[in-house]
Protein backbone atom coordinates (compact mmCIF):
# COMPACT_ATOMS: atom_id res chain seq x y z
CA UNK A 1 0.00 0.00 0.00
CA UNK A 2 0.82 3.81 -1.13
CA UNK A 3 0.00 6.16 1.43
CA UNK A 4 -0.82 9.76 0.22
CA UNK A 5 1.23 12.67 1.69
CA UNK A 6 -1.86 14.11 2.78
CA UNK A 7 -1.76 11.52 5.48
CA UNK A 8 0.63 14.14 7.10
CA UNK A 9 -0.63 16.00 9.89
CA UNK A 10 -3.29 13.39 10.50
CA UNK A 11 -4.68 11.49 14.01
CA UNK A 12 -3.60 8.09 13.94
CA UNK A 13 -7.38 7.31 13.29
CA UNK A 14 -6.93 8.14 9.83
CA UNK A 15 -4.57 5.07 8.93
CA UNK A 16 -5.80 2.12 7.21
CA UNK A 17 -5.60 -1.26 8.21
CA UNK A 18 -3.19 -3.06 8.00
CA UNK A 19 -0.24 -0.81 8.46
CA UNK A 20 3.36 -0.43 10.08
CA UNK A 21 3.73 2.08 11.71
CA UNK A 22 6.52 3.53 13.77
CA UNK A 23 6.16 5.59 17.50
CA UNK A 24 8.66 7.73 16.86
CA UNK A 25 8.72 8.58 20.44
CA UNK A 26 9.52 5.10 21.08
CA UNK A 27 11.75 4.92 18.42
CA UNK A 28 13.76 7.90 19.56
CA UNK A 29 14.09 7.02 22.81
CA UNK A 30 15.95 3.36 22.02
CA UNK A 31 17.97 5.30 19.47
CA UNK A 32 19.16 7.89 22.50
CA UNK A 33 19.73 4.68 24.55
CA UNK A 34 22.18 3.00 22.51
CA UNK A 35 23.94 6.06 21.20
CA UNK A 36 24.45 6.84 24.96
CA UNK A 37 25.51 3.03 25.92
CA UNK A 38 27.94 3.37 22.90
CA UNK A 39 29.37 6.66 24.23
CA UNK A 40 29.85 5.42 27.72
CA UNK A 41 31.51 1.95 26.55
CA UNK A 42 33.83 4.04 23.99
CA UNK A 43 32.85 1.34 21.61
CA UNK A 44 31.57 1.80 17.95
CA UNK A 45 27.82 1.01 16.19
CA UNK A 46 27.52 -0.28 13.09
CA UNK A 47 23.88 -0.53 13.08
CA UNK A 48 22.33 -3.59 10.74
CA UNK A 49 20.13 -1.66 8.42
CA UNK A 50 18.41 -5.03 7.23
CA UNK A 51 16.55 -4.77 9.97
CA UNK A 52 14.53 -1.11 8.49
CA UNK A 53 15.58 -1.10 5.27
CA UNK A 54 15.24 2.85 5.04
CA UNK A 55 18.15 5.35 4.10
CA UNK A 56 15.93 7.61 6.30
CA UNK A 57 16.19 5.37 9.64
CA UNK A 58 20.27 4.12 8.47
CA UNK A 59 20.80 8.28 8.02
CA UNK A 60 18.80 8.89 12.01
CA UNK A 61 21.36 6.34 13.62
CA UNK A 62 24.46 7.95 11.60
CA UNK A 63 22.98 10.84 13.01
CA UNK A 64 23.48 10.10 16.58
CA UNK A 65 26.77 8.31 16.47
CA UNK A 66 26.80 5.37 14.40
CA UNK A 67 29.83 5.11 11.93
CA UNK A 68 28.11 3.37 9.22
CA UNK A 69 25.57 0.38 8.68
CA UNK A 70 25.35 -3.15 7.89
CA UNK A 71 22.87 -4.52 5.41
CA UNK A 72 23.59 -8.60 3.92
CA UNK A 73 22.81 -7.91 0.41
CA UNK A 74 24.62 -6.15 -2.29
CA UNK A 75 21.26 -4.76 -3.62
CA UNK A 76 20.41 -3.13 0.16
CA UNK A 77 23.73 -1.78 -0.10
CA UNK A 78 22.98 -0.13 -3.75
CA UNK A 79 19.33 0.87 -2.21
CA UNK A 80 20.66 2.42 0.93
CA UNK A 81 23.93 4.03 -1.29
CA UNK A 82 21.28 5.62 -3.60
CA UNK A 83 19.72 7.10 -0.38
CA UNK A 84 22.56 8.82 1.00
CA UNK A 85 24.71 6.38 2.82
CA UNK A 86 28.11 6.84 2.58
CA UNK A 87 29.45 4.13 4.84
CA UNK A 88 28.48 0.52 4.36
CA UNK A 89 29.38 -2.66 5.35
CA UNK A 90 28.24 -5.96 3.25
CA UNK A 91 28.75 -8.51 6.32
CA UNK A 92 27.87 -10.94 4.16
CA UNK A 93 30.14 -13.29 1.28
CA UNK A 94 29.62 -12.18 -1.98
CA UNK A 95 30.94 -14.40 -4.74
CA UNK A 96 29.21 -14.35 -8.37
CA UNK A 97 31.67 -12.33 -10.76
CA UNK A 98 28.10 -10.60 -11.94
CA UNK A 99 27.59 -9.26 -7.99
CA UNK A 100 31.33 -8.57 -7.53
CA UNK A 101 31.30 -5.83 -10.35
CA UNK A 102 28.21 -4.17 -8.52
CA UNK A 103 30.52 -4.31 -5.57
CA UNK A 104 32.89 -2.83 -7.05
CA UNK A 105 30.72 -0.31 -9.18
CA UNK A 106 29.36 0.99 -5.36
CA UNK A 107 32.72 0.71 -3.75
CA UNK A 108 33.96 3.45 -6.33
CA UNK A 109 30.06 5.45 -6.04
CA UNK A 110 31.22 5.46 -1.90
CA UNK A 111 34.70 6.52 -2.40
CA UNK A 112 33.82 9.26 -4.75
CA UNK A 113 31.26 10.74 -2.04
CA UNK A 114 34.09 10.27 0.40
CA UNK A 115 32.50 7.01 2.05
CA UNK A 116 33.99 3.43 2.00
CA UNK A 117 32.47 -0.17 0.99
CA UNK A 118 33.91 -3.46 3.02
CA UNK A 119 32.93 -6.87 2.79
CA UNK A 120 33.13 -10.36 4.52
CA UNK A 121 34.68 -13.11 3.30
CA UNK A 122 35.01 -17.02 3.91
CA UNK A 123 37.17 -18.22 1.35
CA UNK A 124 40.08 -18.37 -0.96
CA UNK A 125 37.54 -18.38 -3.51
CA UNK A 126 35.75 -15.78 -2.41
CA UNK A 127 39.32 -13.53 -2.14
CA UNK A 128 40.14 -14.30 -6.21
CA UNK A 129 36.77 -13.59 -7.62
CA UNK A 130 37.00 -10.31 -5.89
CA UNK A 131 40.71 -9.40 -7.27
CA UNK A 132 39.50 -10.57 -10.31
CA UNK A 133 36.53 -7.84 -10.35
CA UNK A 134 38.48 -4.69 -8.66
CA UNK A 135 41.38 -5.58 -10.86
CA UNK A 136 42.29 -2.49 -12.55
CA UNK A 137 39.83 -0.61 -10.63
CA UNK A 138 40.67 2.51 -9.11
CA UNK A 139 39.63 1.85 -5.89
CA UNK A 140 40.41 -0.28 -2.34
CA UNK A 141 38.20 -2.30 -1.00
CA UNK A 142 38.42 -3.07 2.97
CA UNK A 143 37.84 -6.61 3.29
CA UNK A 144 37.04 -8.22 6.67
CA UNK A 145 37.34 -12.41 7.37
CA UNK A 146 33.99 -13.83 8.86
CA UNK A 147 34.89 -16.56 11.73
CA UNK A 148 31.97 -19.02 12.63
CA UNK A 149 31.72 -18.31 16.41
CA UNK A 150 28.84 -20.43 16.67
CA UNK A 151 25.78 -19.60 14.31
CA UNK A 152 26.93 -22.46 12.05
CA UNK A 153 26.02 -20.57 9.00
CA UNK A 154 29.22 -18.73 7.04
CA UNK A 155 32.87 -18.30 8.07
CA UNK A 156 35.90 -20.56 8.56
CA UNK A 157 36.60 -21.89 11.98
CA UNK A 158 38.29 -19.96 14.54
CA UNK A 159 41.85 -20.59 14.40
CA UNK A 160 44.64 -21.00 12.23
CA UNK A 161 42.34 -21.33 9.13
CA UNK A 162 41.71 -17.39 9.19
CA UNK A 163 45.63 -17.13 8.25
CA UNK A 164 45.52 -18.13 4.68
CA UNK A 165 42.59 -15.95 3.92
CA UNK A 166 44.49 -12.92 5.48
CA UNK A 167 47.86 -13.81 3.82
CA UNK A 168 45.40 -13.67 0.58
CA UNK A 169 44.11 -10.14 1.40
CA UNK A 170 48.04 -8.97 1.68
CA UNK A 171 48.51 -10.01 -1.50
CA UNK A 172 46.52 -7.49 -3.23
CA UNK A 173 46.64 -3.97 -3.41
CA UNK A 174 43.12 -3.36 -4.09
CA UNK A 175 41.95 -5.12 -1.17
CA UNK A 176 42.81 -3.63 2.67
CA UNK A 177 42.28 -5.97 5.50
CA UNK A 178 39.67 -4.70 8.20
CA UNK A 179 39.04 -7.48 10.59
CA UNK A 180 37.01 -10.26 11.99
CA UNK A 181 33.44 -10.64 11.23
CA UNK A 182 32.22 -12.67 14.30
CA UNK A 183 28.43 -12.97 15.02
CA UNK A 184 26.88 -15.47 17.01
CA UNK A 185 23.15 -15.20 16.10
CA UNK A 186 21.92 -18.21 17.85
CA UNK A 187 22.84 -16.63 21.34
CA UNK A 188 20.57 -13.60 20.43
CA UNK A 189 17.27 -15.35 21.37
CA UNK A 190 18.41 -17.85 24.42
CA UNK A 191 16.05 -16.55 26.83
CA UNK A 192 18.06 -16.50 29.71
CA UNK A 193 21.00 -13.81 31.07
CA UNK A 194 23.23 -16.91 31.79
CA UNK A 195 22.58 -18.84 28.65
CA UNK A 196 23.51 -15.77 26.73
CA UNK A 197 26.63 -15.18 29.07
CA UNK A 198 28.18 -18.91 28.22
CA UNK A 199 27.48 -18.29 24.59
CA UNK A 200 29.22 -15.28 24.31
CA UNK A 201 32.00 -16.70 26.55
CA UNK A 202 32.77 -19.17 23.91
CA UNK A 203 32.95 -16.77 21.14
CA UNK A 204 35.24 -14.67 22.92
CA UNK A 205 37.42 -17.78 23.09
CA UNK A 206 37.21 -18.06 19.56
CA UNK A 207 37.81 -14.75 18.48
CA UNK A 208 40.54 -14.58 20.56
CA UNK A 209 42.00 -18.09 19.20
CA UNK A 210 41.86 -16.27 15.67
CA UNK A 211 43.83 -13.33 16.70
CA UNK A 212 46.68 -14.80 18.08
CA UNK A 213 46.82 -17.31 15.42
CA UNK A 214 46.76 -14.18 13.11
CA UNK A 215 49.36 -12.31 14.93
CA UNK A 216 51.71 -15.41 15.39
CA UNK A 217 51.76 -15.20 11.18
CA UNK A 218 52.21 -11.52 11.48
CA UNK A 219 49.01 -9.98 11.32
CA UNK A 220 47.59 -7.27 12.90
CA UNK A 221 43.62 -7.31 13.53
CA UNK A 222 42.52 -3.76 13.44
CA UNK A 223 38.85 -5.18 14.42
CA UNK A 224 36.30 -7.57 15.63
CA UNK A 225 32.78 -6.64 14.56
CA UNK A 226 29.63 -8.77 15.39
CA UNK A 227 27.03 -8.47 18.54
CA UNK A 228 23.14 -8.49 18.20
CA UNK A 229 20.71 -6.98 20.24
CA UNK A 230 20.57 -9.45 22.44
CA UNK A 231 23.70 -10.10 23.69
CA UNK A 232 25.85 -6.49 22.43
CA UNK A 233 26.27 -6.14 26.39
CA UNK A 234 28.46 -9.30 26.63
CA UNK A 235 30.31 -8.51 23.71
CA UNK A 236 31.02 -4.97 25.06
CA UNK A 237 32.71 -6.12 28.25
CA UNK A 238 34.82 -8.68 26.64
CA UNK A 239 37.18 -5.93 25.46
CA UNK A 240 37.67 -7.79 22.02
CA UNK A 241 35.15 -6.23 20.26
CA UNK A 242 35.24 -2.87 18.70
CA UNK A 243 32.08 -2.62 16.88
CA UNK A 244 28.12 -4.02 17.42
CA UNK A 245 26.15 -4.52 14.93
CA UNK A 246 22.84 -4.63 16.84
CA UNK A 247 19.83 -3.74 14.85
CA UNK A 248 16.48 -4.63 16.19
CA UNK A 249 17.39 -2.34 19.27
CA UNK A 250 16.04 0.48 17.03
CA UNK A 251 12.31 -1.12 16.85
CA UNK A 252 12.20 -4.37 19.33
CA UNK A 253 10.14 -6.72 18.44
CA UNK A 254 8.30 -9.59 20.26
CA UNK A 255 11.08 -12.06 19.86
CA UNK A 256 13.69 -10.00 21.27
CA UNK A 257 11.62 -8.61 24.54
CA UNK A 258 11.09 -12.12 25.43
CA UNK A 259 14.99 -12.46 26.35
CA UNK A 260 15.72 -12.04 30.59
CA UNK A 261 16.83 -8.83 30.84
CA UNK A 262 20.73 -8.87 30.64
CA UNK A 263 22.73 -6.87 33.52
CA UNK A 264 24.09 -3.53 32.58
CA UNK A 265 22.48 -3.49 28.84
CA UNK A 266 19.64 -1.37 28.77
CA UNK A 267 16.14 -2.32 27.65
CA UNK A 268 14.15 -1.02 24.83
CA UNK A 269 10.66 0.01 24.26
CA UNK A 270 8.31 -1.57 21.36
CA UNK A 271 8.39 1.20 18.81
CA UNK A 272 7.10 -0.70 15.36
CA UNK A 273 3.60 -2.17 15.62
CA UNK A 274 1.02 -3.26 12.87
CA UNK A 275 -2.21 -1.66 12.83
CA UNK A 276 -5.04 -3.63 12.80
CA UNK A 277 -9.25 -3.52 12.76
CA UNK A 278 -11.26 -6.13 14.01
CA UNK A 279 -13.39 -7.08 11.04
CA UNK A 280 -15.68 -10.41 12.41
CA UNK A 281 -16.81 -11.82 15.74
CA UNK A 282 -18.30 -14.12 17.52
CA UNK A 283 -18.96 -15.70 20.49
CA UNK A 284 -15.09 -17.35 21.22
CA UNK A 285 -13.05 -15.12 19.34
CA UNK A 286 -12.37 -11.93 17.24
CA UNK A 287 -10.70 -11.73 13.54
CA UNK A 288 -8.46 -8.81 12.42
CA UNK A 289 -7.75 -7.99 8.90
CA UNK A 290 -3.81 -8.75 9.77
CA UNK A 291 -2.48 -11.78 7.95
CA UNK A 292 0.80 -13.12 7.06
CA UNK A 293 0.81 -10.90 4.24
CA UNK A 294 1.31 -8.09 6.65
CA UNK A 295 3.65 -9.50 9.58
CA UNK A 296 6.19 -12.65 9.32
CA UNK A 297 5.90 -15.63 11.42
CA UNK A 298 9.30 -17.04 11.58
CA UNK A 299 10.18 -16.25 15.50
CA UNK A 300 6.45 -16.66 16.20
CA UNK A 301 3.23 -14.74 15.89
CA UNK A 302 2.63 -10.93 17.11
CA UNK A 303 1.80 -10.36 20.44
CA UNK A 304 -1.22 -7.58 21.26
CA UNK A 305 -0.42 -4.52 22.48
CA UNK A 306 -2.20 -3.73 25.75
CA UNK A 307 -4.93 -6.24 26.22
CA UNK A 308 -5.32 -9.73 27.41
CA UNK A 309 -5.43 -11.30 23.78
CA UNK A 310 -3.93 -13.82 22.23
CA UNK A 311 -3.12 -13.81 18.39
CA UNK A 312 -3.68 -17.28 16.42
CA UNK A 313 -3.03 -17.63 13.01
CA UNK A 314 -5.68 -16.94 10.51
CA UNK A 315 -4.39 -17.37 7.00
CA UNK A 316 -2.81 -14.58 4.38
CA UNK A 317 -5.43 -12.32 5.26
CA UNK A 318 -7.03 -12.42 8.76
CA UNK A 319 -5.18 -13.07 12.14
CA UNK A 320 -7.51 -14.33 15.30
CA UNK A 321 -7.92 -12.96 18.78
CA UNK A 322 -9.11 -15.23 21.71
CA UNK A 323 -8.97 -13.90 25.65
CA UNK A 324 -6.01 -15.42 27.50
CA UNK A 325 -8.10 -15.91 30.41
CA UNK A 326 -11.55 -18.05 29.78
CA UNK A 327 -14.63 -15.60 29.84
CA UNK A 328 -12.34 -12.94 28.77
CA UNK A 329 -13.78 -9.74 27.13
CA UNK A 330 -13.31 -9.48 23.57
CA UNK A 331 -12.88 -6.11 21.72
CA UNK A 332 -15.98 -4.71 19.12
CA UNK A 333 -16.20 -4.94 15.60
CA UNK A 334 -14.35 -2.23 14.42
CA UNK A 335 -12.23 -2.18 17.17
CA UNK A 336 -8.23 -0.97 16.53
CA UNK A 337 -6.07 -3.51 17.86
CA UNK A 338 -2.42 -2.87 17.65
CA UNK A 339 0.01 -6.29 16.78
CA UNK A 340 3.66 -6.45 17.62
CA UNK A 341 5.70 -8.06 15.16
CA UNK A 342 7.53 -11.24 16.37
CA UNK A 343 10.46 -10.76 13.76
CA UNK A 344 10.74 -6.90 12.63
CA UNK A 345 13.07 -7.27 9.70
CA UNK A 346 11.22 -10.00 7.19
CA UNK A 347 7.66 -8.06 8.53
CA UNK A 348 9.25 -4.65 7.19
CA UNK A 349 10.15 -6.27 4.02
CA UNK A 350 6.26 -6.75 3.86
CA UNK A 351 5.70 -3.14 3.64
CA UNK A 352 6.43 -0.35 1.23
CA UNK A 353 6.04 2.39 3.95
CA UNK A 354 6.11 2.77 7.79
CA UNK A 355 4.48 5.11 9.24
CA UNK A 356 6.04 7.90 11.98
CA UNK A 357 3.65 8.83 14.52
CA UNK A 358 4.10 11.41 17.51
CA UNK A 359 2.09 11.59 20.20
CA UNK A 360 1.01 7.97 21.03
CA UNK A 361 -0.71 5.14 19.25
CA UNK A 362 -3.88 6.12 20.61
CA UNK A 363 -3.99 10.26 20.53
CA UNK A 364 -0.83 10.49 18.11
CA UNK A 365 -0.55 12.26 15.02
CA UNK A 366 1.41 10.95 11.60
CA UNK A 367 4.34 13.14 11.37
CA UNK A 368 6.39 11.24 8.25
CA UNK A 369 6.05 8.48 6.06
CA UNK A 370 9.47 6.37 5.51
CA UNK A 371 9.98 4.52 2.91
CA UNK A 372 11.15 0.81 2.76
CA UNK A 373 13.80 2.10 0.38
CA UNK A 374 15.55 -1.74 0.63
CA UNK A 375 12.03 -4.09 0.32
CA UNK A 376 12.88 -6.83 -1.84
CA UNK A 377 16.28 -6.44 -2.16
CA UNK A 378 17.34 -9.84 -2.33
CA UNK A 379 20.14 -10.51 -4.31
Amino acid sequence: MTYPPVLIGQSVAAIDTPALVIDLDAMEANLQAMADFTREHGILLRPHAKMHKSATLAKLQIAAGAVGVCVQKTAEAEALAAGGVNDIYISNEVIAPHKLKRVVALARTLAERGGQLALAVDSLHGIAQLALAVQGQSVRIRVLVEIDVGHGRCGVQPGATAVPLVNAIAEHSTMLFGGLQAYQGRAQHLRTAVEREAAVAQVVTDVQRTITALQDAGHSVPLVTGAGSGTFGLETASGIYGELQAGSYLFMDRDYASNQAAPGQPRFQHALFLKSQVMSLCATHAVVDAGHKSHAIDSGLPAVHGLPLDYANGGDEHGQLRPQQPGGLLPALGDTVWLIPGHCDPTVNLHNVMIGVRGGLQNGVVEQLIRVDSRGALT
